[in-house]
């Protein structure tokens, strides 16, 4: 019984592989250039002995040949190995390209273990229904409130009317003349007075105005008061 059990062969690793082809390219990369030294060596014994030594060019020759034939193995050799190293980088390439795939697959299993389209549209049926939401209270946000007051439109333009005479009135009294009331026309008559408006077909009634003041000077204020709000003089 053999109680020695034989060492068990270490597993090649394609990196291993490649660096070991790599070092015998190195190695047989010096040994052609050792060869070829040789080559020329023999050359030149046999050039120098052509002529007067016949014999010895003739051996030199030969063994010229004979490293000759040896580079040539050797190259093929390089050839070889070289392709050899090639492919196993290329395998060792495709190998680590689908780690890397299965890698990735698994982590996409992961993700997805606890997701489904139904809780994607789930997921996005509620975003559009916050962005809704919020989008209607912007909405009641932006709207001016005046909580419980109410405005009387006429109202206030009576109000506004009476702050504008015055206005007109304390100018007048500033100039050191009497301030005279502008009586307050319907809207369809200063229309009707507007420069830009067209002549009436039909003659309108003559309103009722407050008595002229007999002096000149608050006529002719009267008269740049009216054109200054847009009517036609008297």
């Amino acid at each position: 019984m053999n109680l020695f059990f034989a060492k068990k062969k270490e597993k090649t690793t394609p990196k291993d592989a490649i660096i070991n082809l790599r070092e015998t390219l190195t190695m047989l990369e010096k040994r052609e250039l050792h060869i070829q030294g040789k080559i020329d060596h023999e050359l030149k014994i046999a050039r120098t002995n052509a002529t007067s030594n016949r014999r010895v060019a003739l051996l030199a020759l030969k063994r010229k040949k004979l490293y000759d034939n040896q580079l040539e193995k050797m190259s093929g050799t390089r050839m070889t190995i070289e392709a050899q190293a090639m492919s196993i980088e290329a395998a060792n390439v495709n190998l680590e390209t689908m780690k890397a795939m299965e890698r990735g697959a698994e982590a996409m299993k992961h993700i997805h273990k606890d997701l489904n389209i139904d809780k994607v549209d789930q997921t996005m049926e509620d975003i559009r229904e916050q962005m809704d939401l919020a989008n209607e209270v912007s909405d009641a946000i932006s709207q001016p409130q005046l909580f419980g007051a109410e405005m009387d439109e006429d109202e206030l333009e009576a109000e506004l009317e009476e702050l504008e005479q015055e206005e007109l009135d304390k100018q007048l009294l500033n100039s050191g003349r009497v301030p005279v009331s502008l009586p307050k026309l319907p809207p369809q008559t200063v229309a009707a007075r507007s420069p830009t408006a067209q002549p009436l077909s039909q003659p309108q009634p003559q309103r009722n105005t407050r008595p002229v003041v007999e002096h000149v000077d608050e006529d002719d204020e009267l008269a740049e008061l009216r054109e200054s709000m847009g009517m036609a003089a008297m």
